[in-house]
Parts: structure tokens; C-alpha cells; sequence
């Protein structure tokens, strides 16, 4: 085990068909934080499994690693949040997010830091696993963009300041 290493994990599904999709956001962030240099605290990490099964993934390399949920954050998208929003948190429920509430039941606990990326709300007479598959449209690509990159700085404020002063500064 590595003092203070902090593993960071992106939620997503594995294969091309799901690349891009909106379920997929936290993968995207991950393909970018991967070409950063980020401290050597840090592993970033997309899971192999589906999202639904994320949480044997996630329980598999946090016990090979020996971390605490104290070194764990979870990146994963959320239809609460209108798209290019960010909110990070800790130690709350699953919200209806299957990967998260895979999460919380492989750990049993939800105490992890979680940044949720807002892909847009869906309408009412959409069905929720339906519309996290989609892709986004062209219009929509801009913000997710400008959102992958503030997220990825968010993360790298996170790792030098902590979660306090990253939760002051993002979750605006």
C-alpha cells in the first residue's frame, strides 16, 4: 500500500458501441486525465466490467491495494445534473445510479468522494437506461468538452487542495 494514493475511477461501459455515449463520461474523463501528469498519488482507473457490475471491479483493486474508501473517487454521469454542471460530494447514496449503488454494495459503505457529471436531463416519456446510451449530439459535444475539462481540473485542484476547498471552488 502507498500512503495517501488516491485512486480515481471512471464509470462507463467497455467496447466501441458505448464509446461517446453519456453513460460513458466518466471513461472520457479518464482518457484525459490520462494525458496529464498527474501526481504519482494518483491512479486513474476505467473498470472492464459493465456498469452495472462496477463495484467488483473497483472492490477487486482497492483490496489489492490495500486503500481505504477515504483514497476512492468515483466519476460517474448523472441525469439530475443539466449538462456542463459538476458536483462533488462524499458519503451519499447511489441517487438511482447503478454503477454507484454497485459501488456501495460491493464496499458497503458510501463513504467516497464522487464527482457527478451532468449529461442533461431526459424527458419524461424517455426511458433512463435508453437515453444514458445515447451519444451526444453535435450541439451538446461543445459543453461536454469544456465540461471534461473543467472536471479534469477539478481533479488536479483536488488532489493539491483536497475536497473541502474543490467542493467550495466547483460546486458553484
Amino acid at each position: 500500500m502507498i500512503k495517501n494514493m488516491i485512486l480515481i475511477v471512471g464509470l462507463g461501459n467497455p467496447g466501441k458501441k458505448y464509446e461517446n455515449t453519456r453513460h460513458n463520461i466518466g471513461f472520457r474523463i479518464i482518457d484525459e486525465l490520462e494525458k496529464k501528469e498527474l501526481s504519482e498519488k494518483a491512479i486513474p482507473f476505467k473498470p472492464l466490467t459493465f456498469m452495472n457490475n462496477s463495484g467488483k471491479a473497483v472492490k477487486k483493486l482497492t483490496d489489492n491495494l490495500q486503500l481505504t474508501t477515504n483514497n476512492l473517487w468515483i466519476i460517474h454521469d448523472d441525469i439530475d445534473l443539466l449538462l456542463g454542471k459538476i458536483r462533488i460530494s462524499k458519503n451519499r447514496g447511489a441517487g438511482g445510479h447503478k454503477g454507484v449503488e454497485s459501488i456501495i454494495r460491493e464496499l458497503k459503505t458510501k463513504n467516497f468522494v464522487r464527482f457527478r457529471i451532468g449529461i442533461n436531463r431526459f424527458a419524461q416519456n424517455q426511458k433512463i437506461e435508453k437515453f444514458v446510451l445515447e451519444k451526444f449530439t453535435k450541439t451538446e459535444e461543445k459543453i461536454v468538452k469544456e465540461m471534461i475539462q473543467k472536471t479534469t481540473e477539478a481533479i488536479e485542484f483536488c488532489l493539491k487542495q483536497g475536497i473541502e476547498k474543490t467542493m467550495n471552488k466547483y460546486n458553484l
